[in-house]
């Protein structure tokens, strides 16, 4: 029993000893690339409630990237201004309308 013990130790501390020492120039496991946000939010038409569901960051060492973070928040601000704005103005026409103030073409 001995012997058998004294020769599966011989054997792990060889295979370890190989496994660390004979990578040789090449490294056991490559730089991984940093995964990269490619904008899933559309230039193109309003974001709607199913982009921002579908929205998935990239996550990093720690956590989330923050220039990612901080790209989808701001885009995602704007458009809200945006919307906030458009809504203003369509609500004081329709004030102006209820008023019984002529609307733009002059007609009631």
């Amino acid at each position: 029993m001995f012997w058998f013990l004294l020769i599966t130790m011989v054997v792990v501390v060889a295979a370890v000893t190989l496994a660390v020492v004979g990578g040789g120039d090449s490294e056991v496991l490559p730089d991984a690339a940093p995964e990269q946000l490619v904008d899933p939010l559309p230039l193109s038409r309003p974001v709607d409630r199913a982009d921002v569901e579908a929205l998935r960051l990239p996550v990093a060492a720690r956590g989330y990237r923050m220039e990612d973070v901080d790209d989808v928040l701001d885009r995602l601000a704007a458009e809200l201004a945006e919307r906030d704005a458009r809504i203003a103005d369509l609500e004081s026409a329709l004030a102006g309308r209820a008023a019984g103030e002529p609307d733009e073409g002059g007609e009631r």
